[in-house]
């Protein structure tokens, strides 16, 4: 899926000049926590959240900004001061995964989202990866989670998705673990259905042990690279 099909297109925006009083007040108003920051052509040139502005009022100050003396002194600040300058963006034609990996991997809250000319065109946040991949991956509709510990084979996924689908049950995702014990899998299909004691047993039949998806955590995969 492509970001441009996820992103927030109307972006409330401030300019580098503008005061973070200002830039507070907007994301107050809007409820948001980032503001990209744009110059006279619309291209990104940082991005201000308001971890930034927290981190520029001195608790004291903070506490006490309505004060005019304090307004003054806090007027003085402006945005450019303390925004991300040059802030990592993603394209429209990026997909939502490139997206995932960025937020990942830099501890981002949300991605700038611009054309070649670096002119704004959007906003990915991380609500709106979750809202895309549970569009994706197809939970938002009711049904059951399984969890099968696989032999890391040709084959097994096919003889999963047969059993499964025997039953007259339909899919609403399939996920896979890359590393859970050595030479095996996890493997996470999504049924569409709440009725699911028959296919378990089935695939318990099979060979295949089930787990509970929720005894199931991210912490027991293999820290070592294969």
């Amino acid at each position: 899926m492509f970001i441009k099909k996820s992103m927030a297109s109307k972006v409330i925006t401030i300019d580098p000049e503008s005061g973070i009083l200002t830039a507070r007040e907007k994301m107050k108003a809007a409820k948001i926590r980032h503001l990209p920051v744009v110059d006279a052509e619309d291209r990104v040139v940082g991005i201000i959240t308001d971890r930034d502005i927290r981190s520029a009022m001195p608790s004291i100050i903070f506490q006490d900004y309505d004060s005019r003396e304090e307004r003054d002194k806090l007027a003085k600040i402006k945005v450019k001061d303390v925004m991300t300058a040059n802030p990592i963006c993603v394209h429209p034609t990026h997909t939502i995964q490139d997206a995932l990996l960025l937020v990942q991997s830099h501890r981002l809250g949300a991605l700038p989202v611009v054309d070649d000319t670096g002119r704004l065109k959007g906003i990915i946040g991380v609500r709106d990866l979750l809202r895309a991949f549970v569009n994706v991956l197809g939970i938002g509709e009711p049904g059951t989670l399984l969890c099968i510990l696989v032999e890391d084979k040709i084959g097994t996924m096919k003889r999963i998705v047969d059993a499964i689908t025997e039953e007259g049950i339909s899919f609403g995702s399939i996920l896979v673990a890359r590393y859970w014990e050595k030479g095996k899998r996890a493997v996470f299909p999504y049924l569409l259905t709440q009725n699911v004691s028959r296919v378990k047993k089935k695939l318990a039949d099979l060979g295949f042990t089930l787990l509970d998806p929720l005894e199931w955590y991210i912490d027991q995969l293999p820290t070592d690279e294969r």
